[in-house]
Formats: structure tokens, C-alpha cells, sequence
């Protein structure tokens, strides 16, 4: 046995490379890297392939080993030319993620050094590092040292946590579930009727409360639906609320919103995964007052701070309400469930296994400091907002409300014909061309144009060659229509 022992370690020890094999390898990564970041001007936001990245099916994995050459080929053809480059600064559709540099390092470091993220006990270091990153989140929200929170892979799964939170809080039970009552705006993300449905309140009854022009909540037919429900013998639960939709941009009045979730006794939670961090702007201080009167929001990192994916965060005004459906007790565990004044980022989310999400956070934050981001922040408000003002000067196009954050929605009304088959055909094409890449949305039954600009690396040279090209792919697109 110890023979076969040995011979097994000693092929095992592969997976250990030597400091001269890591840095032939590390070099070429690196290499691959900064070429990328090198050409990142350059790059188009959206291309079109014929095959959609098949080649990697044409190199299965295999037992032995192939070089890093033909690896990083691979994914060059297969996945960083295909497709939509989220890092380009020409991605304006959806909410564009980040990708700074100083958080790639982040990432790198954690995943070297392995460290386990979601016990005190195993990584002191790590959860007091997310905890004070939760900390200082807390306070740019403006809760109160009650609070907590977790930092989850997105906005979905922090969602989903907060409205399992608010479930166990509020003692929600199969026998009533038929009789709660959750109020929330149409605008509201998808992400939210999922977590509703994973929740397993999707038998609830849900209210969609009339918006305005501007889609968002009306606080008066809020509290006029809330007091009928009541009327009516059912049990008005919980409120959603946006800071930041999707389709448009728009925040719910949420200090008229809270009051009446306070006077109700109604769970008020906020999803400000896009529009969370413009709280860091004084714009965005007095467009979101009376955030801080929730129990519960939801911002992203990966898109405010501009980081690559992979990091949303829910917090919790009440640091009880979040451990009471998050604690586990195990047997194996028994060493790690010693006393501490540290919260364990595995007693307040589902996560068990945890990634050490917080350095690819700090470290950025570190090296840079909050000047340029407030800055970038700011200058996405303006792009956008001369956005609106200059695609109105372009004949033929028409805008929909003003923009509070940084989405502007738009659409061109053609001489002659279907504007939504018109708008249809011009969104095709400027994805076709790829220089930058912007999406579309359905509203009020009308296909509709969005620019969505949160890149960090989007500035007004980008919004001045999208207006170009709006203008050439009209011209073009006139020309054909019969």
C-alpha cells in the first residue's frame, strides 16, 4: 500500500508546478491580460460569430496535459471574441458590469492564499475584513449598528435573502401564506418574482401598485391598497421598492414609501442593486432620502463600484432577523461555533462554503480611495443626462422621462411604417456594427431603445459615437424602408 501510496503522490504533485513552470505560465496569463486592457479601446463592444465559441467543443478535456499557447487561444476565440464584451466602455445595454484591475488582484490573492471566508474561527482576518466592508455599506445606507448583512455572488441571491428574511421575521406560514399580501411595482426586477417563488410565497397575494409617469410607486394608491387589503381580512406583509430599475432608471419616492411601511408594520425592502451606490454623490444622497427607513436593501458592487461580477450585497437593519433563518447548528463544526464579537458571514446567508469576496472589494478601495469613484459616479449621472438632451436634437427621435440616474430610454419615429418593427431593425443594427452594444425594453407596450451607462470606462467620447451611429444606421435604415 505504501508503494501505491507514493507512486500516486508522486503523480499528484503535478497539481503542485514548481516557481519556474508557474512563472512561464503566470507570464503568459499576465501577457494575455494586459494585451486585452491594451486594446480595450479598440475592441468592439458586440461581435457576432458564425460559430458562438463551438471551437471548445472541438478540444474536450482530455487525460493529458495541453500548453498554455493553444489554452489561451482557445479562449480568445472561443469566449473573448464572441459575443458581448462587458469591459468594453461600449456597452450601454443593461446595467454594464466593471471590471477594474485592482480587483482582479484581489481575487487573484484570495484565491492563492485560499483563505476560508466564512468562519472566525477559521479566518479571523477575512470576516472582520467583510464585516467592515458591510459596515461601512451599512452607513452610506444609513443604518444603525443593528445592522448586517453578507456579501453574495449578486443582487438575485442577496434578494433572495433578504425575502427570506423578511419571511421568517413576519413568521410566515404555509397555513397563511394564501391570505399575505406583497405589494411592489411592475418596474421591479425579475430577480425579485424569483425569489419570491423560491421563498414559497408565489401563493401570497401580490399587488402591483400603480406607478407614475415616471414609473414609479404613487405612495397614495400604495397606502389605498394596503388599507383595503386590511379591510378586506387580509395580512399586508411586505413592500419592494426600487432605487434604480432596470428598464428606466427610476427610484420609488422611498421616504413616503417608508413612513407607511413603518405605520403599517410592513417589511420595506429596497433593491438598489444598480442605483445603491450613487448614495456615495450628494445627487444620489438626496434622490434615495429615506432609504435608511427599510429593513432591508440590496446594492451591488459589480455594478456601482464598478467591479468585475460576482458581488452583491444584502443588508439587514437587524442582525437577529438575518441570523434567525441563516444559523446552523453541526456536530463537525463544534470547534468553529466558539464565542465571538464577529458575526460569521455562514450564520447570516445560505452559504456555507464561502469565497473570500471581501478583498476583491477592498483592495480596490484601498489603492484608489473613494475620490474616483464619487467621480466616475458622477460623470455617468451627466453622460446620461446629455444623452437625453442630444438624441433629442437628432430628427425623428423621441425620449421618455428624464433620467434620475443614468438609463435613458428613446426611440425613433420613423416617416412611414411600424415604429416598433422600425426600432427593432436599428437596434439589430447597431449591435450588427458592435462599436458599442445597447439593448431595448418594452414599455407601455411600445418597443423602446435603452442606454444604460455605468461603465467605468464609458465617457462622452462613447456617447458622442453612439449619436453617429444612431444617426448613420437612421439614414441607412430610411433608405431601405420601401
Amino acid at each position: 500500500m505504501k508503494d501505491k501510496i507514493l507512486a500516486l503522490e508522486k503523480i499528484a504533485l503535478l497539481l503542485e508546478p514548481g516557481d519556474k513552470k508557474r512563472l512561464e505560465v503566470r507570464e503568459k496569463v499576465i501577457q494575455y491580460g494586459e494585451d486585452f486592457l491594451d486594446e480595450i479601446e479598440e475592441l468592439k463592444a458586440y461581435i457576432f460569430t458564425e460559430d458562438k465559441g463551438a471551437g471548445l467543443l472541438e478540444s474536450p478535456i482530455k487525460e493529458e496535459p495541453e500548453n498554455i499557447e493553444q489554452t489561451l487561444e482557445l479562449l480568445l476565440n472561443n469566449v473573448d471574441i464572441p459575443g458581448l464584451n462587458p469591459a468594453s466602455g461600449g456597452h450601454l445595454g443593461y446595467i454594464p458590469g466593471g471590471g477594474i484591475y485592482y480587483s482582479a488582484l484581489g481575487d487573484y490573492l484570495a484565491d492563492i492564499t485560499n483563505r476560508y471566508a466564512g468562519i472566525f474561527f477559521a479566518s479571523p482576518g477575512a470576516v472582520r475584513m467583510e464585516n467592515m466592508l458591510i459596515r461601512w455599506m451599512a452607513d452610506i445606507v444609513g443604518y444603525p449598528s443593528t445592522a448586517a448583512g453578507n456579501l453574495a455572488s449578486g443582487g438575485s441571491i442577496a434578494n433572495l435573502s433578504a425575502i427570506v428574511t423578511a419571511r421568517e421575521a413576519h413568521n410566515i406560514k404555509s397555513k397563511n401564506i394564501e391570505k399575505t399580501v406583497i405589494y411592489l411595482s411592475s418596474q421591479a426586477h425579475h430577480c425579485i418574482d424569483k425569489a419570491i417563488r423560491i421563498a414559497g410565497l408565489q401563493e401570497c397575494v401580490i399587488r402591483y401598485i400603480p406607478l407614475d409617469s415616471n414609473y414609479r410607486i404613487i405612495p397614495e394608491a400604495l397606502e389605498k391598497m394596503i388599507r383595503e387589503d386590511d379591510t378586506a381580512g387580509l395580512s399586508p406583509f411586505m413592500i419592494i421598492a426600487s432605487a434604480g430599475t432596470t428598464d428606466v432608471g427610476a427610484v420609488d419616492p422611498l421616504e413616503e414609501i417608508g413612513k407607511i411601511a413603518r405605520s403599517r408594520k410592513l417589511w420595506y425592502h429596497i433593491d438598489a442593486a444598480y442605483g445603491g451606490f450613487f448614495l456615495l454623490t450628494d445627487y444620489g444622497k438626496s434622490l434615495m432620502k429615506g432609504i435608511e427607513l427599510s429593513d432591508s436593501v440590496v446594492m451591488d458592487p459589480h455594478k456601482g463600484l464598478f467591479l468585475p461580477y460576482g458581488l452583491g450585497v444584502v443588508l439587514v437593519k437587524d442582525v437577529h432577523a438575518l441570523n434567525k433563518v441563516h444559523q446552523y447548528q453541526a456536530n463537525y463544526m463544534q470547534d468553529a461555533l466558539e464565542f465571538t464579537d464577529e458575526p460569521s458571514p455562514a450564520e447570516l446567508s445560505p452559504e456555507l462554503t464561502k469565497h473570500f469576496r471581501g478583498l476583491r472589494l477592498w483592495l480596490p478601495l484601498k489603492l484608489h480611495g473613494l475620490i474616483p469613484f464619487r467621480a466616475a459616479l458622477e460623470e455617468k449621472l451627466l453622460l446620461a443626462r446629455y444623452f437625453y438632451e442630444e438624441i433629442q436634437k437628432i430628427q425623428g427621435f423621441a425620449v421618455g422621462p428624464p433620467p434620475e440616474l443614468s438609463v435613458v430610454t428613446y426611440r425613433y419615429i420613423p416617416k412611414k411604417g411600424d415604429p416598433d418593427a422600425f426600432n427593432k431593425k436599428l437596434i439589430e443594427a447597431v449591435q450588427q456594427d458592435g462599436t458599442v452594444f445597447i439593448s431595448s425594453t418594452i414599455l407601455n407596450g411600445h418597443f423602446t431603445l435603452r442606454l444604460a451607462v455605468l461603465s467605468f470606462r464609458t465617457h462622452i467620447k462613447t456617447i458622442n459615437t453612439l449619436l453617429e451611429i444612431l444617426k448613420l444606421k437612421v439614414e441607412e435604415l430610411e433608405v431601405m424602408e420601401p
